[in-house]
C-alpha cells in the first residue's frame, strides 16, 4: 500500500530485526532490505520513510558496508540510528572520528531543544541504550544537535532535508522511551497510519494468493507446526470455492525424526481440527539410511533437507502427471530468510534451513510463501484469526530436521528412541508446571557424553541429557530461562528413572547469542 510501509536499510546490526519488529507493534509494515538495495528496490515498496541501522563498521574504513547516498535525497523521511547517524554525517559533509572510548551501556541523554519532533511529548531527560566506539566531530551544513549525553552527541536534525538521527538505540527495550520515539518518527513524522492488522494481511494475502494462483492448485509440505499450518490453511481458504473442491493437497512426511507419536498427532489435528486435504507419508527407513554414520551437523541438516525434497518431489510429481498441482506453498518466516541469507551479503550464514531454497531446478512448481515476511508472534496472531485451535498455535518451534540436531552425533534408531522418550518428559513436566506457553522453546538434547553412574547398587555407563529452555520474541536471539529447582528436579529425577540409557542431566543457561537456541 503507497506510503504505509517503512524501509530499513541493514547495515549489519545486532539489532535491526528489533527496529522491524517495533515499527510493526505500531502496526505498520515494516521490511528490511540490505544497505546495498537500490533505489528502485527501495521505492518498489511505496515506503512512507526509511531508517538507517547501526553496524559494527566504522564510516571511514575502506571496507565500510555501502548504500547508494541518493537514499538521502527520495524526499522521504530518515532516521538514522548510531552506524546510521554517522552514515548521514559523513555522507552529508560532517566529520565523525573514533571516540576515546568505546560507550556501552545505558546513558542520560537530555534533550537541546524542546521542539524536535523526534522527541514530541518526551521528557527532556531520558535514560538510553548506546553501543558505539565513534562519535561525531563535526555536524554537516544544516544540521543541529538535539540531544546530548554526557559525553557525546545522541541525537541531530535537518527537518527541511527530512533527516532525523539518533547515537542511540531506541529499539531495544533498556532505551526507556524508544518506542514513543519510534512512533513520533513513523506515526508522526512519516504519517503513516498503523492499519496494518492481521485481519487486514489476511484478506491481501487471499486476495494476492488467488490472483497468483488463478484456477491453478497447490501442494503444501507440512510439519504440524505452526508455520506450515497456517500457511496452508491461509492458502486453503484462498483457493476453496462454494462446491467444497480443495484445490490444495498438503503432504505431511514422516523422517522418522519426529517427537513421540507425533505422526498420528498430527494428522489428526491437520484432517480432523483444520480440514486440509492431507497425504501422508512414512519416509522413516529411507531417511534413517541416509543418516546412517553421519555426524557433521550441516551435513545432517543438507542431507534431510535434500532427502524431503526428493520424497516430497515424488508426491508432487504424482500430482503433476494428472494436472492437479502448479504451485509450492512453504511457511518461510522471515527469520528464516535472514538467518539463511545475510542481509549483508558477505557476513556468516549462521546454519542452513531445509524450507529457504534449496529446490530442485525440474521441480516445475512455481513458489507460494504467504509468511515470509511475518515474525512467528504475528504469524500466530494471523492464525488465530483464522480460526486454527491454540492446541495448534501454541505448539512451540520444532526444527525441520526434527530429533536429529538435538542428537549430537550419529543418528541412530535407538537414540532416537531414547530422545522421544526424554524430550516427551521434559515438554509433559513444563505443561505440567503452566509454562508451556510462556516459554518460547523447552526440550531435550541427547549428548554424545557417556559417565558413569550408581542406580540399584550398581554401576552405570550411560548417555547425559541436557534440557533446554529459552525465552525469545522471534528466535533471532534469546534468554536461557531460569527454570524453578523443583521443576528441574522433576525433570532430572523422572528423565534417569524411566529413561533406560540416560544417567545423567544437566541444564544449558547460553544465550542466544553466544550460542544458538538447537544444539546443531
Amino acid at each position: 500500500m503507497a506510503g504505509q510501509s517503512i524501509v530499513i536499510l541493514d547495515f549489519g546490526s545486532q539489532y535491526t530485526q528489533l527496529i522491524a519488529r517495533r515499527i510493526r507493534e505500531q502496526n505498520v509494515f515494516s521490511v528490511v532490505l540490505p544497505c546495498t538495495a537500490s533505489l528502485d528496490e527501495i521505492q518498489g515498496y511505496k515506503p512512507a520513510g526509511l531508517i538507517l541501522s547501526g553496524g559494527p563498521s566504522s564510516v571511514y574504513d575502506t571496507d565500510a558496508p555501502p548504500a547508494d547516498p541518493k537514499v538521502l535525497s527520495l524526499g522521504l523521511p530518515v532516521l538514522g540510528i548510531c552506524y546510521g547517524l554517522h552514515y548521514i554525517t559523513h555522507t552529508l559533509g560532517g566529520k565523525v572520528k573514533a571516540g576515546a572510548k568505546r560507550e556501552y551501556g545505558h546513558a542520560e541523554v537530555r534533550a537541546s531543544h524542546t521542539d524536535s519532533a523526534l522527541f514530541r511529548n518526551l521528557p527532556q531527560a531520558m535514560t538510553v541504550w548506546m553501543s558505539h566506539g565513534d562519535e561525531v566531530l563535526q555536524l554537516p551544513p544544516g544540521f543541529r544537535e538535539t540531544a546530548r549525553s554526557a559525553t557525546t552527541l545522541a541525537a541531530i536534525e535537518n527537518p527541511e532535508q527530512k533527516i532525523w538521527a539518533v547515537q542511540f538505540h531506541p529499539e531495544v527495550h533498556h532505551t526507556e522511551r524508544g518506542v514513543e520515539i519510534l512512533r513520533n518518527f513513523v506515526l508522526g513524522i512519516c504519517g503513516a497510519k498503523g492499519d496494518w492488522t492481521p485481519q487486514r494481511f489476511i484478506d491481501e494475502s487471499i486476495r494476492n494468493i488467488q490472483q497468483q494462483v488463478g484456477d491453478g492448485r497447490a501442494i503444501c509440505a507440512l510439519s504440524g507446526g505452526v508455520d506450515s499450518a497456517v500457511a496452508a490453511t491461509l492458502v486453503d481458504r484462498a483457493l476453496s470455492n462454494g462446491s467444497g473442491e480443495k484445490r490444495l493437497t498438503c503432504v505431511f512426511v514422516n523422517n522418522g525424526l519426529l517427537r513421540k507419536n507425533e505422526f498420528a498427532k498430527v494428522q489428526q489435528n491437520l484432517r480432523d481440527k483444520l480440514g486440509l486435504n492431507l497425504i501422508a507419508v512414512d519416509a522413516t527407513q529411507r531417511f534413517l539410511g541416509k543418516l546412517k554414520g553421519i555426524t557433521d551437523p550441516e551435513a545432517k541438516r543438507r542431507l534431510i533437507g535434500h532427502e524431503f525434497i526428493k520424497v516430497f518431489d515424488q508426491e508432487a510429481h504424482k500430482l503433476m502427471e494428472h494436472g492437479l498441482v502448479q504451485w509450492l506453498v512453504q511457511g518461510t518466516l522471515y527469520p528464516d530468510v535472514i538467518e539463511s541469507r545475510s542481509v549483508r551479503g558477505p557476513s556468516q550464514t549462521i546454519k542452513s534451513h531445509h524450507n529457504v531454497g534449496g529446490l530442485p531446478d525440474d521441480m516445475e512448481l512455481k513458489l507460494l510463501e504467504p509468511l515470509k515476511d511475518l515474525f512467528k508472534d504475528e504469524v500466530r496472531r494471523i492464525g488465530r484469526d483464522l480460526g486454527i485451535p491454540d492446541e495448534i498455535l501454541q505448539r512451540q518451534p520444532f526444527p525441520g530436521p526434527g530429533l536429529a540436531v538435538r542428537i549430537l552425533g550419529e543418528v541412530t534408531p535407538e537414540r532416537i528412541a531414547l530422545l522421544q522418550e526424554a524430550d516427551d518428559i521434559v515438554v509433559s513436566e513444563i505443561k505440567r508446571a503452566g509454562l508451556y506457553t510462556k516459554i518460547w522453546q523447552s526440550f531435550a538434547v541427547l549428548l554424545p557424553v557417556m559417565s558413569v553412574g550408581v542406580m540399584g547398587d550398581q554401576r552405570t555407563y550411560a548417555y547425559t541429557c541436557a534440557v533446554r529452555a529459552v525465552h525469545s520474541e522471534d528466535g533471532m536471539t534469546a534468554d536461557w530461562v531460569p527454570l524453578p529447582h523443583d521443576l528441574l528436579k522433576n525433570i532430572s529425577t523422572r528423565l534417569v528413572n524411566e529413561v533406560a540409557g540416560i544417567n545423567r542431566v544437566v541444564y544449558d543457561v547460553t544465550s542466544k547469542p553466544p550460542g544458538t537456541i538447537e544444539w546443531e
